[in-house]
């Protein structure tokens, strides 16, 4: 086994850990142990995920600047994902701890990075990456205007985990559709799995978000994630 099988492998292994933990943690009562103890085991499992992700990558990008920049981004805004979710919960009573200079620039780092991909992608003509430049371009935008404005409400943390976690597992579904079903399932292989497999995820996950926000915050705060979705 060479070395980038290994980080293959283990890169893969952890994937399958984290899709895992991610439906014990989503299916638990919000709140409860398992709920807890899952997403814990998500977080940690998320981080062992994008470090071997970052060898992996630098192969991509040997191979194709565009691609490699697009893996690079990835890793950008998943690894923003969770720092935001585990964050949020760890200083929901200070909000000016969370919404420091760091956050502000992983902030100017989304929106950079989206553009950039946005760039490529008009280039390149390929909507998967005009699809999710603006993960980053709306979400760092997103996390400015939080940062200037001010939570709107006690629960804002509620709302920041809800959202980041969404976009966890939208990496991490997207991963399991790219990788794991098509071995899993070789018949599903193809360009219209391929798109289904990139864009589906980022459907699926708008409308979570707006169902949980309306579950789980302030009527004030539900319309807002329903208009930023």
């Amino acid at each position: 086994m060479s070395a980038y099988q290994i980080v293959l492998f283990f890169h893969g292994t952890l994937g399958a850990l984290a899709l895992g933990s991610f439906w014990i943690a989503a299916l638990a009562r919000k709140g409860s142990r398992p709920h807890k103890l899952a997403g814990k085991v998500y977080v940690l499992v998320m981080v062992g995920v994008l470090v071997p992700a970052i060898p992996l990558a630098v192969r991509v990008l040997e191979k194709s600047a565009v691609f490699g920049a697009f893996f690079f981004y990835l890793l950008l805004i998943t690894g923003t994902a969770v720092w935001e979710g585990w964050f949020a919960v760890r200083n929901k009573r200070d909000f000016a701890r969370y919404a420091g200079p760091g956050f502000k620039r992983i902030a100017w780092a989304n929106i950079v990075g989206g553009a950039v991909i946005f760039g490529l992608g008009l280039a390149k003509l390929q909507p998967i990456l005009l699809g999710f430049s603006m993960v980053g371009v709306l979400g760092g935008r997103g996390m400015l205007r939080l940062a200037k404005t001010g939570p709107a409400h006690s629960r804002w943390w509620m709302g920041e985990h809800l959202g980041a976690m969404l976009g966890c597992g939208v990496a991490t579904h997207i991963a399991f559709l790219q990788i794991g079903l098509p071995k899993l399932l070789p018949m599903l292989a193809g360009p219209v799995m391929q798109t289904t497999a990139w864009l589906g995820p980022l459907a699926v996950a708008a409308l979570a978000r707006v169902w949980l926000g309306r579950k789980y915050l302030p009527a004030a705060q539900s319309k807002t994630l329903a208009q930023t979705a």
